[in-house]
């Protein structure tokens, strides 16, 4: 599967965020999408997954899919927990064959194990993060969309997620937005502000 975004234009009150952007993304790469805070990532990221239509252009999955929009596990900025379930319910709730036991399992490769059943809103954020990461992992999907998903995380531990989601990615794509390429070394980098700012 290959993703194309075909001269993307967008402009966000008056101010032009796309000028014919073009990018592709091909089924085993990774990407680091960098730029300052305000640069258009995330919108960049919801036109991708359909979310946001841009003012012209467009997003073509090309290749033998069967889907009409791009089937990706997604980290969102905001967290999008249900604060009142646990860890595990959490995760198990974004995949119907997925059991609470398996979640806990799933929770335990990102260092959760004794967080799998505690409510979500007495975890501290780079743990809430954790259980984002997680849950993006364990979908079924053709991509992975992770946008600024190792936010507070100190090196050692980002290095660590990052080893851990390219294992489970496997083949799969995988685009990681933050505001520098640090720890993505590994990625091809598309840098939108100094293109599109």
């Amino acid at each position: 599967m290959t993703i194309q975004l075909d001269d993307i234009c967008l402009s966000v009150d008056s101010h032009q965020l796309f000028d014919h952007l073009n990018w592709e993304i091909d089924s085993d790469g990774c990407w680091a999408l960098t730029g300052p805070e305000n640069s258009g990532k995330t919108m960049l990221l919801r036109i991708l997954l359909g979310l946001e239509k841009p003012d012209s252009g467009k997003v073509r999955l090309l290749g033998d899919y069967k889907y009409d929009r791009v089937n990706a596990g997604v980290i969102f900025q905001d967290d999008r927990l249900l604060e009142t379930f646990t860890a595990a319910e959490n995760v198990a709730l974004v995949y119907s064959r997925l059991s609470v036991a398996r979640a806990r399992e799933e929770l335990s490769k990102f260092f959760l194990a004794d967080k799998a059943d505690v409510l979500v809103s007495e975890l501290s954020p780079v743990e809430r993060r954790l259980v984002c990461i997680t849950r993006a992992c364990i979908v079924p999907s053709d991509i992975l969309i992770m946008d600024e998903p190792f936010r507070g995380m100190d090196d050692s531990l980002r290095d660590r997620c990052i080893h851990l989601i390219r294992d489970i990615a496997g083949h799969k794509a995988i685009v990681f937005a933050q505001r520098t390429p640090e720890g993505l070394e590994f990625c091809r980098n598309f840098p939108i502000a100094t293109r599109y700012h």
